[in-house]
């Protein structure tokens, strides 16, 4: 299809994908049908994953930034990415940051946000310590990390960018470049698949890249025919050099979907300040600033990217990078946010799109059995009504993609 053409059917898409009819069954705390009752649906959390990366959750030095970070954040977005580099989290050999990442899933989970670890497994902020060691304690301590993290965030974190671009991995001369090179990235992706897998059977596992390429694509692949319990696709789209036309997202979109299995955008980037096209992804930039006719493009171009990706019946959810330009990846100005917090015109953009309008709120009468038809986006919904006596009535229900789609709601 082309670009119009993708655009143009997006919202028929969008309602056939994204919406069911349910027939809902309104009873007392007894159990009993609530007949003639007149009540408001309305969707409190989306079951899509409209994320960003929160690394600077809890680590501004200004409380009041920290505060309004934190706010906005929990206002917009359902799902988090916290970061589990290992250079990072074990920064001294024994000594790892699990208390602050608990801290940081902790916050999350306050706020009805669900979160996801990245990356176990990855070639890049290697720990300086691990140089010493011989590659084969350096990778049974990578098996061990990986096992570790998943089991001790059991109940926090039900979501593991597991490896991260194997794709290229063979070119770093560290040992787990060194570890892909010599067995294929097959064998060691699918190795580290089953060890967070044996630590938590439950837990939801990616293979993540940017490499969108037929290297990618061969590789998930292989890992399906490997048995490897690989449990989505991630997908990054950084474009510090330049925006994917939405013909290309569309395409990439029905490669990956051809895999069934469920597609995360999991890194996407657009700036809203000017391109770089000789950006060196190895260094970070303080000369990259936001400014109004870039928020203006960045707001404009986005609101179509996730137009495009929300009505991809593969696409479960998409993650931006970074939050705020605070501290931001690269130190491009590619936050939803600005430096102080201040929202940029592209959040106000999601905030419409998927609390106003790609939202439930409805209204429902119920018959004498205590039946009313509602449709509805998938995801947590909230009832409410008030009794011919006055009494002020609240009930939840689920609609889930795969889910009944007649269910009971109990008023109390």
């Amino acid at each position: 299809m082309t670009e119009q053409q993708i655009l143009d059917g997006a919202e028929a898409r969008i309602q056939k994908h994204r919406t069911a009819e349910a027939t809902l069954r309104f009873v007392d705390a007894r159990g009993r049908p609530l007949g003639g009752l007149e009540a408001t649906v309305r969707l409190t959390r989306h079951a899509f994953k409209l994320g960003c990366n929160a690394y600077r959750l809890g680590r501004l030095k200004r409380p009041q930034l920290g505060r309004d970070y934190e706010t906005r954040f929990a206002a917009l977005l359902n799902y988090a990415t916290l970061p589990f580099y290992w250079g990072g989290y074990e920064p001294a050999r024994d000594q790892t940051r699990v208390d602050a990442l608990e801290l940081m899933a902790d916050t999350c989970a306050r706020h009805g946000i669900a979160t996801k670890g990245h990356p176990l497994v990855w070639h890049q902020v290697y720990p300086g310590w691990a140089k010493r060691l011989e590659d084969a304690e350096v990778l049974e301590r990578l098996e061990a990390r990986v096992k570790d993290i998943v089991y001790r965030f059991q109940g926090r974190i039900e979501i593991w960018d597991v490896v991260n671009e194997a794709t290229v991995s063979h070119r770093h001369a560290n040992a787990v470049g060194r570890w892909i090179k010599r067995r294929g990235a097959a064998a060691c992706v699918a190795d580290a698949l089953r060890w967070a897998h044996s630590s938590n059977p439950e837990a939801t596992l990616l293979y993540n890249d940017f490499n969108v390429s037929p290297a990618f694509e061969k590789l998930v692949g292989a890992l399906k025919r490997r048995k490897a319990p690989v449990h989505t696709i991630g997908i990054q789209s950084h474009m510090h050099r330049g925006t994917w036309p939405l013909a290309k997202a569309w395409r990439v979109c029905e490669s990956y979907a051809r895999f069934k299995l469920p597609l995360h955008f999991t890194e996407l980037t657009v700036l809203s300040g000017p391109l770089k096209k000789d950006h060196d992804w190895h260094k970070r930039r303080t000369d990259w600033l936001t400014t109004p006719d870039g928020e203006k493009a960045q707001a404009h171009y986005a609101e179509r990217f996730y137009t495009v990706l929300f009505s991809h019946p593969a696409v479960e959810a998409v993650t931006w990078w970074d939050f705020s330009d605070n501290g931001a990846w690269q130190g491009a100005p590619a936050g939803l946010v600005r430096a102080d917090m201040s929202p940029k015109p592209l959040y106000e953009r999601l905030a419409t799109l998927f609390h106003k309008r790609w939202t439930t709120n409805a209204k429902a009468t119920t018959d004498r059995p205590g039946k009313a038809t509602v449709r509805g986006f998938f995801g947590e919904h909230e009832a409410r009504a008030t009794t011919a006596s006055g009494a002020e009535l609240k009930g939840t229900f689920a609609l889930r993609p795969a889910g009944p789609r007649t269910l009971d709601v109990a008023m109390e």
